[in-house]
């Protein structure tokens, strides 16, 4: 448990940036957006729903929920940034441990972006121009987070065409990619206690973050 709980503050304060960069769209819409297009769009009304809905500043855990399943959770490659996740396991694993391990990780990252709603307040977005051709089918949309206190904090993603459109597969903080970080922490369970074992330290930390509740942190 102490390999999952050890990276917790750092990827929360990851998704709190993430929210602000990157949600909620139609997916009619999205399918038919350049990535950073749709990247921009969308920035703004997340600030604004996060900064606006009472019930997900005091801490309502089920709206919390509800959002980011509906909202966020479509536009995110669940499978492929588990499978970078995981390595070369990923291929000696069977396909009942793949989906195993995709579901217990997406729940997983629905609990950290649930308990980082509530967090976004001050921040905005500027963007950098996107280096990218026509026909490229993934590529890397470049930001930074501007705050009201400290320096700009880098926010990249990286986007894979879909046939519903580009869907999310990893994202860089301050030049740390979320798929490296969880990598190295998938390792070392796979290699204690293979597959099985790092379903089961998931497993087990999501039972106790569903047991616990939303905290917010407004005044």
């Amino acid at each position: 448990m102490k390999l999952i709980t050890s990276i917790k503050s750092l990827f929360t304060q990851i998704f709190v940036l993430a929210l602000v960069g990157f949600t909620l769209a139609s997916p009619a819409t999205a399918a038919d957006e350049a990535p950073d297009v749709l990247v921009k769009r969308i920035s703004q009304e997340i600030l604004d729903l996060a900064k606006n809905d009472k019930e997900i500043q005091a801490g309502n855990q089920k709206r919390v929920y509800d959002m980011v399943e509906s909202k966020i959770l479509p536009y995110i490659d669940f499978q492929r940034m588990t499978s970078l996740a995981a390595g070369k396991s990923w291929r000696e694993a069977t396909p009942d441990q793949q989906q195993q391990l995709t579901k217990e990780f997406r729940t997983l990252l629905v609990f950290t972006y649930s308990g980082a709603i509530s967090q976004i307040k001050d921040q905005r977005v500027e963007f950098k121009p996107m280096r990218s051709a026509p026909e490229d089918t993934e590529v890397e949309v470049r930001s930074q987070v501007i705050q009201s206190r400290g320096d700009p904090i880098q926010l990249n993603y990286r986007l894979a065409k879909s046939a519903t459109g580009w869907k999310i597969y990893d994202i860089n903080v301050l030049g740390a990619w979320l798929v490296e970080t969880y990598k190295g922490t998938f390792s070392e369970s796979i290699s204690k206690s293979g597959i099985d074992g790092l379903i089961k330290t998931l497993s087990d930390k999501n039972k106790k973050l569903a047991a616990a509740p939303v905290k917010s942190t407004s005044k």
